[in-house]
Formats: C-alpha cells, sequence, structure tokens
C-alpha cells in the first residue's frame, strides 16, 4: 500500500467510525453492560480496520452483525469459563474427598490389623458390643461370662486395641551419654 492509500483507509475508517461507533454502542448496551458494551465496539472497529477493504457501501448493518459475532463470542467464552470454573470446583472436591478416603482406608487398615492381632477372647468382646452392637449384659451372656466379668474383658481389650492402634513412641537413645 502507498501513502495515498493508508491515507484514504484512515480517512474512510474515521468517517465510519465518526458516523457508526454511536450506533454500534447503542446496539451493545441492549445486550450486555457498559463495560462489555465498550469491548464490542472496540473489537467491531477493530475487525472493520482489519477488513477495510470488505466492508460494503452501507456499512452499517456488517458492523451490526460484526457486534452480534462479538457479542455471541463474549457469552460463549464466558460460558465456557464458568464451566471450567465448576469443573475446577468439582475436582477441587473429589480431590480432597479422595485424600479423606485414603485416610479412612489407612485407619481402617490400622484397625483390621489391630483387631487380627488381639486374641480370639478379645476381638469376639469388642465385636460383640461394637460390630454387633450388645450391651454387655447381653455380650456376657453370649460369651458364657458374667456382666462384671465381661466389663473387665471388654475394658482390657479396648486397651490391648488402643495400645495396638497407636504408633509407638520413638526411642531417643538406648545408650546414656555421658553428662547425664
Amino acid at each position: 500500500m502507498s501513502t495515498s492509500e493508508d491515507a484514504t483507509d484512515a480517512q474512510r475508517f474515521a468517517e465510519l467510525w465518526d458516523r457508526y461507533s454511536a450506533r454500534i454502542q447503542a446496539y451493545a448496551l441492549r445486550h450486555v453492560d457498559r463495560d462489555s458494551a465498550q469491548e464490542v465496539v472496540a473489537e467491531t472497529f477493530l475487525v472493520a480496520w482489519r477488513r477495510l477493504a470488505s466492508v460494503p457501501g452501507d456499512p452499517l448493518p456488517w458492523l451490526l452483525v460484526v457486534a452480534r459475532n462479538t457479542i455471541a463470542n463474549q457469552h460463549r467464552s464466558r460460558h465456557r469459563a464458568r464451566v471450567l470454573a465448576d469443573e475446577v470446583a468439582r475436582l477441587q472436591v473429589v480431590t480432597a474427598s479422595a485424600q479423606g478416603a485414603d485416610a479412612v482406608v489407612a485407619e481402617r487398615d490400622a484397625m483390621l490389623r489391630a483387631l487380627a492381632e488381639l486374641s480370639a477372647a478379645d476381638r469376639e468382646a469388642l465385636l460383640l458390643v461394637a460390630w454387633d452392637g450388645l450391651s454387655t449384659a447381653d455380650a456376657a451372656a453370649v460369651a458364657g461370662c458374667s456382666a462384671a466379668a465381661f466389663k473387665v474383658r471388654l475394658h482390657r481389650a479396648r486397651r490391648r486395641l488402643d495400645g495396638a492402634t497407636k504408633p509407638a513412641p520413638a526411642l531417643t537413645s538406648l545408650v546414656p551419654t555421658e553428662g547425664r
């Protein structure tokens, strides 16, 4: 392009702007908020500048189509952003619950291993009360002992289970150090 063609294009574009920018703004304001309307006008005239040779002799309908398409693109973009934000939020919930599930699985595994290490009598006392939901009197009848004896058995079984599920304390040192 020569300098005179550039000047002619710039003049034609300035005339388009002067004559139609307010009408494109009014059209955009009917469809979007004020800030978005300014973006629509700017984008519409950017397209007009880039495709100035394609702008017809009666440019208003063409400019309105460009504005309508720009608004549609904005709506699609906002929709995609909302869908993405919703999906990210959903994945964060799933990830958080999955991490919680790992802890539950690990805790359950530790509890089952500790139960397996108990004697049959201790395991039976715990399961009659915790799993089967029996009262201590009913559990004592099932175990074939008095209620008082079953309470003692249950107390000891709970204490052994608690000891088996807690991590062993770290030993600081078995060898005494000098100066203590």
